[in-house]
C-alpha cells in the first residue's frame, strides 16, 4: 500500500461519491438509516477504489468513542470460541467497529485482569464468555455504564444482556434419547465445571432425567476430566467394567471433550455403537465423518456471537433503554449412527 493512500480524505471521498461529509460520515458510523441502498453501495465502491483508510483517532476524538469492543473468550483453543468471535466481528464491521480479543482460559482471575485492562484501553463495549465465579465483579462493573453482553455463559442476575441456548431442554432430549435405545449406564464426562453456567445446566439435564428413568447406582456416573487421555482412559474402562450387563453410553459435556473421548475410544479399540454409545455437545464437520456418524447436540455458535455483538451496538448507541434481557436461542439434536439401537 502506498503511501498516498493515507492522504485521501473524508473530503475526496465525498467529492467523488457526489454526496456530503455528513453523508460519508454517516456511513462510516454504520448509521445507513440515513441513506438509500444505492448510495451505500457507490460510497462502498468508491472507498475501495481510493483504498480510503478512515482516521480512526481523530474519528474517536471527535465522537469521543474509541471504536473498540473488548471480546473475552474462556478458551480460545476450542473452536466454539472462533465461531462466537466469528459472529461477533461480521457484525462489529458492519458497525466500524474493531475487536481485541483476550483468552481467559476458564480463570476468574484471568478474566477480571483481562477486563481491568481492557477498560484502561477505552473500549466501547464488552462481550464477556465468562468464565465464572466473577458475578459480585461483573455486578459492581455494570454501576460504572460501560455496554456489556454476556454471550453463552450467564450469571445467575440478569444484570447485563445475554445470549445463551437452551442447554437444560436440549441435554434433556439426547439423554431421553439414549435411555430410550436401551442405554442405561450413561457416563456424564466434562472438564471442571466449577460456576461455568453452560457446564451446570447439561449436568443438572443429566441428573434429572437419569434419576427419573434409571436405577440409583446408575445415575451418579459424573467424570470431571482434564485434557490428558488417560484421564479419560482410566475412567472409561472403570464404568464399563463396573456392570457388564448394561449398556453402556457417553454424554460429551463439548466438543473438546467429545474429541478427547473418541481418542481413547479408539485406543482401546471399541466399536461404536455396539462396545459403547458416544454422544455429545457440539456439531463440529468431524462429528459426521466419523463413522458411524457422530451424534451430536448442535448449537447456534455463530449467531450467538452476531446477537451479542447487535445487543451490544445497541447499547452503544442508544437505542434501547430497556431493562436486560436474556435472549434463549435454540439447539437442535443432530441423531447419527452411533447411538442407535441394535
Amino acid at each position: 500500500m502506498s503511501d498516498d493512500n493515507f492522504k485521501i480524505t473524508i473530503d475526496d471521498v465525498a467529492k467523488k461519491a457526489g454526496v456530503s461529509k455528513t453523508t460519508i460520515s454517516r456511513f462510516l458510523n454504520g448509521r445507513y438509516e440515513y441513506m438509500s441502498d444505492a448510495t451505500r453501495e457507490n460510497i462502498e465502491k468508491v472507498i475501495e477504489e481510493l483504498n480510503y483508510r478512515p482516521n480512526n483517532l481523530a474519528r474517536s476524538l471527535k465522537s469521543n468513542k474509541s471504536r473498540l469492543i473488548g471480546v473475552l473468550v474462556s478458551d480460545i483453543s476450542n473452536h466454539f470460541s472462533s465461531i462466537l468471535v466469528k459472529g461477533i466481528g461480521d457484525v462489529c464491521k458492519e458497525n466500524g467497529y474493531n475487536l481485541i480479543i483476550a483468552s481467559t482460559d476458564n480463570d476468574p482471575l484471568k478474566e477480571r485482569e483481562y477486563i481491568l485492562s481492557l477498560l484502561d484501553n477505552s473500549v466501547d463495549g464488552l462481550i464477556i464468555n465468562t468464565a465464572g465465579g466473577n458475578d459480585d465483579f461483573l455486578i459492581r462493573l455494570s454501576k460504572k455504564g460501560l455496554p456489556i453482553v454476556l454471550a453463552d455463559r450467564s450469571i445467575k442476575n440478569t444484570v447485563f444482556d445475554t445470549v445463551v441456548v437452551n442447554n437444560y431442554e436440549v441435554t434433556t432430549e439426547l439423554i431421553l434419547h439414549l435411555i430410550s435405545n436401551g442405554y442405561s449406564k450413561i457416563g456424564f464426562f466434562t472438564g471442571k465445571i466449577g460456576n461455568i453456567s453452560t457446564r451446570t445446566e447439561r449436568k443438572q439435564a443429566f441428573i434429572d432425567v437419569c434419576k427419573k428413568y434409571l436405577k440409583k447406582d446408575e445415575c451418579n456416573l459424573i467424570f470431571e476430566i482434564d485434557n490428558h487421555l488417560n484421564s479419560i482412559e482410566e475412567k472409561l474402562k472403570a464404568m464399563i467394567n463396573s456392570n457388564k450387563g448394561a449398556r453402556p453410553a457417553v454424554f460429551a459435556v463439548n466438543g473438546m471433550v467429545l474429541l478427547n473421548v473418541l481418542q481413547v475410544i479408539n485406543k482401546l479399540n471399541l466399536k461404536i455403537p455396539e462396545d459403547i454409545a458416544v454422544c455429545g455437545y457440539d456439531d463440529w464437520g468431524w462429528a459426521s465423518l466419523i463413522p458411524p456418524g457422530i451424534t451430536t447436540i448442535s448449537q447456534p455458535s455463530y449467531e450467538v456471537g452476531v446477537e451479542s455483538a447487535k445487543r451490544l451496538m445497541s447499547r452503544i448507541n442508544k437505542n434501547i433503554e430497556d431493562k436486560p434481557q436474556k435472549l434463549i436461542l435454540n439447539a437442535t439434536l443432530v441423531i447419527r449412527g452411533s447411538t442407535k439401537s441394535y
